[in-house]
């Protein structure tokens, strides 16, 4: 049965399933059924191939391979049981390779509640290898580090998680911004143009500040992706229907 919230091709049960596994209420809260829901995006958009990794390409600017397993609303538990533990929108395994995506839409240009790190983060040595993270860790902790637009926090959050299932697995590590740039609002109400600047800058200030740590971070726009899938013959017509339905992103 095809759900109306799905594009053709997308299997609407299991996406459905997974989004009822994670923790944000997605579905009971009415947030997916918005215009301008980001979880809508990426179930659209990367739930098409789940069951069909082999159909999806490497992401351009990631060092990945191959992909042999897609998910959405993917956990990555930390070392300590209890707690919270972030939830990806997406995990793409290949055989070398865990990337973890965390999508964007509309949040960026939104109001953000604090997010802070409880005591568990200082409580483990994360090693050598996650120290740039750390560090952007203890300057946001301590508000020496400001975002307005990135939500940072979670990033990190998400670095850590993402480093601790990549050794269980014995795979390389790299996180995923998947971000869009709208001109408007669902209203019609346009985006501010100096909001989306100061985004992308901080977006490149945080890919700065952690480079060369364990997990790899790399920022990739939404319209990129998808002008990707545009340009090869098997996901023209899928690129196309995310276009028409999202319309810019």
């Amino acid at each position: 049965m095809t759900h109306p919230a799905f594009l053709p091709g997308v299997p609407a049960e299991t996406v459905l399933a997974a989004l009822r596994r994670s923790p944000g209420n997605e579905l009971g809260s009415g947030k997916f059924d918005s215009p301008e829901s980001s979880s809508a995006l990426v179930a659209n958009a990367l739930g098409w191939f789940l069951g069909r990794p082999e159909a999806l390409p490497p992401l351009p600017g990631v060092p990945m391979g191959q992909p042999v397993d897609v998910q959405i609303e993917a956990e990555m538990r930390f070392p300590w049981t209890g707690g919270r533990h972030p939830w990806m929108d997406a995990a793409i395994t290949t055989s070398t390779t865990l990337v973890g995506v965390e999508s964007k839409r509309y949040e960026p240009f939104r109001p953000r509640k604090a997010v802070a790190f409880s005591e568990a983060y200082d409580s483990r040595d994360w090693g050598k290898g996650m120290a740039r993270f750390t560090a952007m860790r203890r300057a946001l902790a301590e508000g020496t580090q400001t975002c307005r637009h990135l939500d940072a926090v979670q990033l990190v959050k998400h670095a850590y998680g993402l480093k601790t299932q990549s050794v269980k697995q014995a795979r390389g590590a790299v996180l995923v911004y998947l971000y869009a740039e709208p001109a408007w609002w669902a209203s019609g109400k346009p985006v501010p143009p100096e909001a989306i600047a100061r985004h992308r800058s901080e977006v490149a200030d945080f890919a700065r500040a952690v480079q060369g740590d364990d997990v790899t971070f790399v920022a990739l726009r939404w319209a990129d992706l998808i002008d990707q899938w545009a340009k090869d013959p098997a996901l023209f017509a899928h690129a196309t229907a995310l276009k028409g339905w999202f319309g810019s992103v």
